[in-house]
């Protein structure tokens, strides 16, 4: 007798092992019986036809900032509804274990664009722990609708114990006793199952709030010393280092990478965040495959992490973060929280003039295209400049100048202008070598931050699209069976978790794909309100006929549009932890 039964779809294991038509019995939350032949659906819950479907692991996202939505709405039904059923959260150096309400929002306002007073309400109100262990059993003890993975964020435990002003501030080192109740931290996450440590160096992720607005994350202060000690547990317990290098700068980049080598000592795991094929600087594609070559040909255990799909951006206004990357980008952005002065900077001329020299400049590397005539309007008041790049209107206009063009349409219009454009992956070729490259982790989905800019919550739907019509039309850079791996077992291994395979004896986490409406109906753009962030309207995705079923720890939790009722009201994810 199952609990339930999915009968007669194409099974993937998630190891890559071909794939075949089975029935899957579950009982109990794991994977009780794989058969060639129809299993008896006596007193069976619920039976799950999977004829002309995919059956394969539910998805691992790698790369959320779900640290505060998951406190206040634990179903994280927007990653669930398109298979996702394991989240990693803690990235870029940011995790809520150890810092108040205060600190968490001047830490993740600003830089994931997540509304910074349901930040501070949502830690001060929700926190029961005071540190890495009873944080991980708080998790355990939700609601939770997929499961959970977690980093501890470097910023999270130096703002903890060094003060956000301390620790942001060039001239202040840490104390040997500061030093070693960061390395005691650290430690005590590992021994509670987190799968290891995030940690930033890049320069234009800024604070919010008021006392320290506008700094640097905590992390990017950091010294050799604090690296190496910190790096020095996690290689000892064989855990990994998620890291962001300053693109501005190559020694960061370098030496984040060499971290990883094994030459007389043991590896690192080290998992580069990377916008892979950036248009503002085409070459760099091939430089990360090779990078990646020669840090694991040092004995390395070395990844770049990378959306396998367009990184295609939207703005309200001026309020994209890419602006930070730049000085006069930046300036406007540090006065976000004082509309009237920023609207009075950017009608100033000096200012303009300063923008207009950073948007021409040439020269030192970005992650923007810096290109207004590659940048759509998509909605304004002024209907009449909808449809055209802020390039075509500055034509338009007496052949303003783009800055000028954009300038003034966010002066008149604020946050009712909104635009996108494509920053990076938007060559189909370069990204099928990149998606197949072995240094290469897919992820870097940034589920849950940036609101308003963008929604890849079904990037592993569009992947396995992409792989599925290259076969169909006779140009397969990878198989199926290859690119399910990819986003399920290969990430669970190297990580460390019970996650990402369908085997007998295997957690029951697991999704009903339509490969029929793997279709254009994935790049559709949406909207939902998000109740816990006062019904912000949130950019997300909208393909409710691909996932047929979803399943976490044997618990159906969602289906073709529709969430079961035990999806956010009962436990059904649990915290992961890495062994």
């Amino acid at each position: 007798m199952f609990d339930s039964i999915i009968k007669g779809g194409r099974w993937f294991d998630g190891t890559g092992a071909p794939s075949a038509i089975r029935h899957l019995g579950i009982k109990d939350g794991k994977i009780a019986a794989i058969s060639e032949t129809p299993l008896d659906e006596t007193g069976c819950g619920r039976v799950v036809d999977a004829e002309g479907k995919w059956v394969l692991p539910g998805m691992i996202d790698i790369h959320t900032h779900y640290d505060v939505e998951v406190l206040l709405d634990p179903a994280l039904s927007e990653s669930v509804r398109h298979g996702v059923t394991t989240v990693f959260v803690g990235s870029c150096s940011l995790s809520t274990v150890h810092v108040d309400g205060e600190t968490a929002g001047d830490l993740f306002g600003r830089v994931e664009a997540i509304p910074r007073e349901y930040v501070v309400s949502g830690v001060d109100t929700k926190k029961t722990w005071s540190g890495a262990a009873e944080y991980a059993d708080a998790l355990a003890e939700l609601p939770l609708g997929p499961n959970i993975a977690g980093f501890i964020g470097h910023s999270d435990i130096r703002a903890a114990v060094m003060g956000l002003d301390r620790a942001t501030r060039n001239e202040v080192t840490p104390t040997a006793a500061e030093l070693a109740e960061m390395e005691r931290m650290l430690t005590e996450a590992l021994d509670a199952g987190f799968v290891g440590m995030s940690s930033q160096q890049l320069m234009f992720d800024k604070l919010d709030g008021e006392v320290c607005r506008s700094r640097t994350l905590p992390s990017t202060y950091a010294k050799r010393k604090e690296r190496g000690r910190l790096n020095g547990i996690l290689r000892a317990r064989g855990r990994a280092l998620q890291g962001g290098p300053d693109i501005g700068s190559p020694t960061s980049l370098v030496s984040m990478a060499l971290s990883s080598t094994g030459v007389f000592r043991k590896p690192l795991k080290v998992s580069l965040l990377s916008a892979a094929d950036v248009k503002a600087v085409p070459g760099a594609a091939k430089m990360f495959p090779a990078v990646g070559r020669i840090m694991n040909a040092l004995r390395g255990d070395f990844r770049w992490q990378h959306l396998p799909v367009p990184f295609e951006v939207y703005s309200d206004g001026i309020a994209l973060p890419v602006f930070e990357e730049f000085g006069s980008g930046a300036a406007a952005l540090h006065l976000s929280n004082q509309i009237e002065e920023q609207r009075h900077l950017l009608q100033d001329e000096e200012y303009r003039r300063s923008f207009r020299k950073d948007y021409d400049s040439k020269f030192g590397p970005r992650a923007w295209h810096r290109d207004f005539f590659d940048a759509d309007i998509v909605a304004c008041p002024d209907e009449s400049v909808l449809g055209k790049t802020f390039g075509q209107v500055g034509l338009d206009r007496g052949g303003l100048h783009p800055v000028d063009a954009f300038l003034d349409l966010v002066v008149e219009h604020g946050d009712k202008l909104r635009w996108r454009t494509t920053i990076s992956n938007h060559r189909p070729d370069v990204a099928d070598v990149l998606t197949a490259d072995p240094s290469v982790q897919l992820g870097f989905s940034d589920a849950g931050a940036h609101l308003r800019n963008m929604a890849f919550y079904n990037f592993g739907l569009r992947l396995l699209r992409r792989v599925h019509e290259a076969q169909r039309t006779e140009r397969p850079f990878m198989t199926v069976e290859h690119a399910v791996h990819r986003v399920t077992g290969e990430l669970a291994d190297w990580y460390g978790l019970d996650a990402g395979h369908l085997r007998v004896g295997d957690r029951a986490d697991a999704v009903v794909i339509d490969p029929a409406h793997l279709d254009d109906s994935l790049d559709a753009y949406a909207e939902a309100p998000i109740e816990v962030f006062g019904n912000l309207s949130r950019m997300v995705n909208r393909n409710d006929d691909t996932v047929t079923a979803v399943f976490v720890n044997g618990r159906y939790v969602f289906g073709a549009g529709q969430a079961d009722p035990a999806l956010g009201t009962e436990r059904v994810g649990t915290f992961l932890r890495a062994s």
